[in-house]
């Protein structure tokens, strides 16, 4: 029997912010993208295979709709006088990292793919190869480079493990 869609959103949901926080940055279109994410997985909801990887499936979405919201930018500027402050009901990255993610966002487009989906969402190399084009040894390199550049302003004392995953 299929899991309700709510336990879905709550077990799953801060991989796919952290997704959609790792290709847009913290802000409104990452907010944006998740919810995107959550409303296209309901509507496919009733028609998922039994067995699917669950997450995986989700992390592919959100990759999709994050890709919609860069393509979307390309195409239309939308000017506003000032961006409403909205903090996300997971807190995630967590409160008073902003530069962490303004760090992240200022990585190379590759390397800063490479890291959002191997150390955000865990994929493995191959996975994130499969994402965002490449082989897996291209995005190993591209991941440490990302990393590397990131404890070059942050030191080695951070969230990550000698090994490079989350803690």
């Amino acid at each position: 029997m299929r899991e309700p869609f709510d336990r879905i959103v709550a077990q799953h949901g801060a991989v796919v912010l952290r997704v959609c926080r790792g290709v847009l940055g913290a802000g409104p279109d990452a907010d944006d993208a998740w919810s995107e994410t959550f409303l296209a997985a309901l509507r496919a909801w009733p028609d998922l295979e039994e067995g699917t990887d669950v997450e995986a499936w989700l992390v592919r979405v959100a990759q999709r709709k994050a890709i919609d919201v860069i393509r979307a930018r390309a195409r239309n500027a939308v000017p506003i006088d000032e961006v409403p402050e909205r903090e996300s009901q997971y807190g995630l990255p967590g409160t008073g990292d902003a530069d962490v993610w303004d760090a992240v966002a200022d990585l190379p487009p590759r390397q800063r793919l490479a890291v959002g989906y191997h150390y955000l969402a865990r994929l493995s190399h191959v996975e994130t190869a499969e994402i965002i084009g490449g082989t897996p040894a291209a995005v190993r390199r591209a991941a440490a480079d990302g990393i590397r550049s990131l404890r070059k302003t942050y030191g080695t004392t951070g969230t990550c493990s000698e090994k490079g995953g989350p803690r």
